[in-house]
């Protein structure tokens, strides 16, 4: 059951208190994991079973601050690769750079609307403050909209 969205200051970044699974069907999907594929807690855990491709994924060969994707439907799986190994920890700079990974597959296949969950802030334990703002900077000349689920 989704709230009314609101959005911060630049009105890059809506936020929609939900299941991010409850989001539109033309909206890609993002979130982050390691290089390793690992997908074994957190949210990760939920895209691994409701899109799988796991073995698709790992064929990409992305490393950190890459990102991988997977097609379903009419509609993008962005794997953002924020860290080598599942037990490690991502930076803010292999965030940024995987941002950009994603931001450039976007606009070269007319991708508009993307939603997250609060990226690298659950149990990566980065600070939301300054993510949201790599990803106002990162998205600022676009026309991509990115809504963001807490539940």
């Amino acid at each position: 059951m989704a709230t009314t969205p609101s959005r911060d200051q630049a009105g890059r970044i809506r936020y929609i208190k939900g299941d991010l699974f409850t989001c539109p069907k033309t909206d890609s999907l993002a979130h982050c994991i390691s290089e390793d594929c690992r997908m074994g807690a957190g949210i990760a855990v939920l895209f691994k079973k409701k899109f799988g491709g796991i073995q698709d994924l790992l064929d990409q060969q992305k490393k950190s601050g890459e990102v991988a994707v997977l097609k379903r439907d009419d509609r993008y799986i962005y794997y953002l690769i924020t860290k080598k190994k599942f037990s490690h920890k991502p930076t803010y700079d292999n965030m940024q750079k995987s941002l950009e990974a994603m931001k450039m597959h976007c606009l070269k296949n007319g991708v508009t609307d993307i939603s997250m969950p609060r990226i690298g802030c659950g149990l990566d334990r980065l600070e939301w403050d300054k993510v949201s703002a790599i990803l106002e900077e990162v998205f600022e000349d676009t026309d991509i909209k990115l809504t963001v689920y807490t539940l």
